[in-house]
């Protein structure tokens, strides 16, 4: 059903406007950025992969400016082990698993929902910071986060929140 969804929504994407796929974005991801813009959720951080997924369908140019030469693999993961998700990107293409995917580029181990908000979302986005404030634990190659932060910023402009 999820590739048949992802299908419609790219073949929909080539007959918008690029200010129709960005409100249709907004419509389909309503619910995360209700959960943004309010207080946090233990939802957050599958809203914000379902988001960015929808959107890397949805959205031409999402996809051609952040997915055309990119690949990786990203576990983000509560420290307690409650929460755990991926995001798997290979060119042109972006899924969400809600399951921690093996053999990961990078896995970012967060104390909580607002540890992991204030890392995404700084506007500085201080990840030494994090890193040092033991809020945000990053295994693997910090450029790769960075990467994340930018796609996840470029997620809110679209979708209205920033």
């Amino acid at each position: 059903m999820k590739t048949i969804k992802h299908l419609v929504l790219k073949i929909l994407s080539f007959l918008f406007s690029r200010k129709m796929a960005n409100v249709a974005a907004r419509f389909f991801c309503r619910k995360w950025v209700d959960g943004l813009r309010g207080k946090a959720t233990d939802m957050f951080l599958e809203g914000l992969l379902f988001s960015m997924e929808t959107a890397s369908v949805l959205c031409r140019d999402f996809r051609k400016r952040n997915l055309t030469q990119f690949s990786a693999r990203y576990v983000f993961e509560s420290a307690d082990g409650q929460v755990a998700a991926s995001a798997l990107f290979t060119p042109g293409k972006m899924e969400f698993s809600r399951d921690a995917v093996a053999d990961p580029t990078v896995r970012v181990r967060f104390k909580d929902a607002q540890a992991l908000r204030s890392f995404l979302f700084s506007d500085d986005q201080d990840v030494l910071n994090s890193v040092l404030e033991d809020a945000v634990e990053v295994i693997g190659n910090l450029n790769y986060v960075y990467k994340f932060g930018y796609m996840a910023k470029n997620l809110t402009l679209r979708l209205g929140i920033s």
